[in-house]
């Protein structure tokens, strides 16, 4: 009798680092629950996991909406499977020097990142209780050791990371680990949106920061992809609590 495919839910991931997650944990054997503001966005990651004989839906969700997260993960255990990974990477930048920061840019980054990760774990959690066993993977950043311009960005970032160690504590005679990933500079389209802003060439904003990184490079969405496979493996059991940087040197 084959063993039914354990599923996976990746926020944020009709692109960039949540898009190199869902198709890491598709080619590891998870049927993968794609969630993003838009729905339609989500497509062609489902539709590639899918030809590449895998098993995958597009989900749309505001995560920061606390009814439409009951029913976004209502939706995924039916459809697809109780869920027994979680990957909170659904994330937004509103970025300004704290004089010029509105409360609205403060109040949407805490939203997405914050309330939408508290919301989406506890969702999520009581089918991993229920099953003995489970994973959650949340976010953070190396902005959570400051980030000049990111007062609410590095607020939230740090705040998953103290959300990351007391889920840790709560959920782990439960079976669930959870544990954290803080990435470091990685090429995606919101580090090309942040170049520019500030009226940098892209290539010349990713050289720049390659000369400040021990490894010599800039990091890839499928470097934070490959950490959170480890996370979701099975003899990852030992290991929760803990807040991976995962930036090319030491941090944190």
């Amino acid at each position: 009798m084959t063993e039914p495919l354990r599923t996976a839910i990746v926020t944020g991931s009709a692109r960039g680092i949540g898009a190199a997650i869902a198709k890491r944990l598709a080619s590891d054997g998870f049927a993968v629950a794609i969630l993003d503001l838009d729905e339609a966005a989500c497509a062609p990651v489902r539709d590639e996991i899918i030809k590449a004989g895998g098993k995958a839906i597009a989900v749309g969700v505001n995560v920061a909406d606390e009814d439409k997260v009951e029913q976004a993960v209502t939706r995924v255990a039916e459809e697809l499977g109780k869920p027994s990974v979680l990957v909170n990477n659904a994330g937004i930048t509103r970025d300004n020097l704290l004089f010029k920061m509105s409360v609205d840019d403060w109040d949407a980054v805490m939203n997405v990142h914050l309330r939408g990760s508290f919301l989406m774990s506890r969702a999520s959690q009581k089918y991993m209780t229920e099953a003995g066993w489970g994973r959650i993977v949340n976010l953070s950043s190396t902005s959570a050791l400051g980030n000049r311009g990111q007062a609410n960005y590095s607020a939230a970032k740090a705040g998953l990371q103290g959300f990351t160690k007391t889920l840790a504590i709560e959920l782990g005679k439960y079976g669930v680990t959870v544990n954290a990933i803080a990435p470091g500079f990685i090429e995606t389209d919101m580090t090309a949106d942040t170049a520019k802003r500030m009226g940098l060439d892209f290539e010349d904003f990713k050289k720049g920061a390659a000369k400040q990184i021990p490894v010599a490079r800039v990091g890839q969405p499928e470097d934070i992809a490959a950490v959170v496979s480890f996370f979701a493996r099975e003899d990852s059991s030992f290991v929760s609590g803990q807040v991976i940087y995962v930036a090319g040197g030491p941090a944190g």
